[in-house]
């Protein structure tokens, strides 16, 4: 059967509006991957479809016919995006490439394997190390890259109880099996962030995930400083971002007591607030220690204290 034939292994859905620098710069990163069974579905989310059309009419020919293109009439959001590129693919493997990341030319073709091993047949997907490359805008109105960081290098594997504190993992760095829609269901359309991280919470519910070895296939480009179409979504929506993360929080803890009842999650609030107590009374004799042992200004005490207790707070 040929390539052809068999049809594409992985479908990368790329969101994005009125940013074609950015877009071009992800089509690059696509159509250099050494995986050839590929198609990818661009979601124009309200922004200029003849913008969009400009950039895919300069990719090769070759690889032109994989791209395909949705276009919304208006904007309707980064998940409403993410299901309708879902819904225009047919791969049993899936990947969110946001508009303006990018990926080492080996990172499909070494996901695909990975999930293609019978060894790892209970495996929903399979997440890359991920590099944080930092940009900033040059005179010339470039952007140009200032520094690299991997991004949670301290982790062993994605867990589900590390994740639980926050996302340690964004879509540019996760290949996942398309049947986990059929489990757990569309991304959720109702957020207008954080869908990935309330996604990524059910798949590690669901079992365990891996990386991909220790070398970051997946770049997740910054801009700090940067808002509007050139921003980023984690730190231009930062407040939305604490916004629905605790929405998400306060459904799950809703339905765990509605199923189990006050009582685990009242002493743990409360234990909790009483081992902080603890340490800040322990912190502030200490301070009070040193402060008397080396000579310190009282004021200088007094102004350690007050920063404790405002970092408590």
């Amino acid at each position: 059967m040929s390539e052809q034939e068999a049809g594409p292994r992985v479908a990368v859905v790329v969101r994005t509006k009125d940013r074609p620098r950015f877009l071009e710069r992800a089509l690059r990163s696509i159509t250099r991957q050494t995986l050839a069974e590929w198609e990818c579905v661009i979601v124009n989310d309200g922004g200029d479809p003849a913008a969009v059309d400009a950039v895919v009419s300069h990719v090769p020919a070759a690889q032109r016919d994989r791209i395909r293109v949705v276009s919304h009439d208006e904007a309707r959001g980064r998940w409403v995006s993410a299901n309708a590129g879902v819904a225009a693919t047919s791969a049993p493997l899936l990947v969110l490439h946001d508009d303006d990341d990018s990926w080492h030319p080996e990172f499909l073709e070494r996901a695909a394997a990975y999930l293609d091993d019978p060894a790892h047949a209970d495996r929903g997907g399979v997440v890359s190390r991920i590099e944080i490359v930092w940009e900033q805008v040059s005179p010339a109105g470039d952007y140009v890259e200032t520094g690299r960081e991997i991004f949670q290098q301290q982790l062993t594997a994605p867990t589900l109880g590390d994740t639980m504190q926050f996302n340690r993992f964004v879509p540019i760095g996760f290949v996942y099996r398309r049947a986990l829609h059929d489990e757990i269901g569309p991304y959720d359309e109702r957020l207008p962030v954080v869908g990935d991280w309330n996604f990524t919470l059910q798949v590690l519910a669901r079992g365990p995930l891996e990386y991909l070895g220790d070398t970051p296939y997946a770049f997740w480009h910054q801009r700090p400083g940067q808002d509007g179409s050139a921003g980023n979504s984690v730190i231009d929506a930062s407040g939305d971002h604490a916004k629905y993360d605790a929405l998400i929080r306060d459904q799950a803890l809703r339905e765990y007591v509605q199923e189990n009842g006050q009582g685990l999650p009242l002493y743990l609030t409360k234990y909790i607030d009483r081992r902080l107590a603890e340490m800040e009374q322990r912190l502030a004799a200490h301070i009070e220690n040193v402060a008397v042992h080396y000579s310190i200004p009282e004021r200088a005490a007094r102004a350690a204290k007050k920063a404790l207790r405002r970092k408590k707070k």
